[in-house]
């Protein structure tokens, strides 16, 4: 997601405030293993049950316990993509393109997303966790918005509004709704927010986004930990590094859901 050469990155990080460690995950790991997060998700939804034979409304205890697992350790992965879209933000020379790009990849996704999540091409019960992003993204930039050219009570109303109105769409269309119960749009929105607002806070910012994990079933908190042993440096060189990980999301999710259908 970023736009910047490796040396930008780490010298805009530490006039932050960041920490440019030797050791840790660079933000090339950072996407790997959120994408292997996402795999892990997406084969528990569909290529799994087929192999454990499950059916929904089954009684196998074994099967269901397996599925289960793989869903909710697959959450460790929103606090990895909540933070990647806040460097991004802070990195991008074009917020409007960086947004173009994540919107178009969202509406790429729904169908496969569709396909994978619910069996169906065109399901509105649940929307892909890219839209949340999306969101996220429109947030921040009009947070930032408010805060230089607003003061007073007037700033601080208009940011708890932006926030809030953000949270509502991501509820109102059922971003990210897994298993009925978990809103991964809501918690993506959310730790973006604390990212934004405590990035140079490193330690407060940490134990914000951990407690708000733990809120969410415990795993998101296990990637905020994850993510607490970055270092801050892209890992890669190549330009076109980036596109395969926004080629990724969607080719993952079809390829599962294809078998299957």
């Amino acid at each position: 997601m970023e736009d910047t050469v490796t040396d930008e990155y780490a010298d805009n990080q530490a006039a932050r405030g960041g920490r440019n460690r030797r050791r840790g995950m660079t933000t090339f790991r950072v996407k790997t293993v959120g994408w292997l997060f996402v795999l892990l998700a997406t084969i528990g939804t569909t290529i799994l049950p087929s192999m454990l034979g499950y059916q929904p409304g089954s009684d196998d205890m074994v099967a269901m316990t397996v599925l289960v697992i793989c869903e909710v350790v697959s959450w460790t992965a929103v606090p990895l993509y909540s933070w990647l879209l806040v460097q991004g933000y802070r990195h991008t020379h074009s917020v409007m393109q960086y947004g173009i790009r994540l919107l178009a990849l969202a509406i790429i996704s729904e169908v496969p997303y569709d396909m994978a999540t619910s069996g169906k091409v065109w399901d509105m019960n649940s929307q892909n966790p890219v839209f949340a992003l999306v969101i996220a993204l429109i947030v921040i930039a009009a947070v930032d918005w408010v805060r230089e050219n607003l003061q007073g009570v007037a700033k601080w109303a208009a940011i708890v509004l932006i926030a809030a109105a953000g949270l509502a769409w991501a509820l109102l269309l059922h971003v990210g709704l897994r298993q009925g119960m978990f809103n991964m749009g809501v918690l993506l929105i959310g730790m973006a927010l604390v990212f934004y607002a405590l990035d140079a806070h490193e330690n407060t910012m940490m134990m914000t986004a951990g407690v708000l994990g733990a809120v969410f079933f415990i795993m998101p908190a296990v990637g905020v930990a994850m993510l607490h042993t970055r270092r801050d440096e892209l890992g890669y060189g190549h330009p076109w590094t980036k596109w395969v990980f926004y080629a990724l999301y969607p080719v993952t999710l079809l390829l599962c859901a294809l078998p299957v259908m």
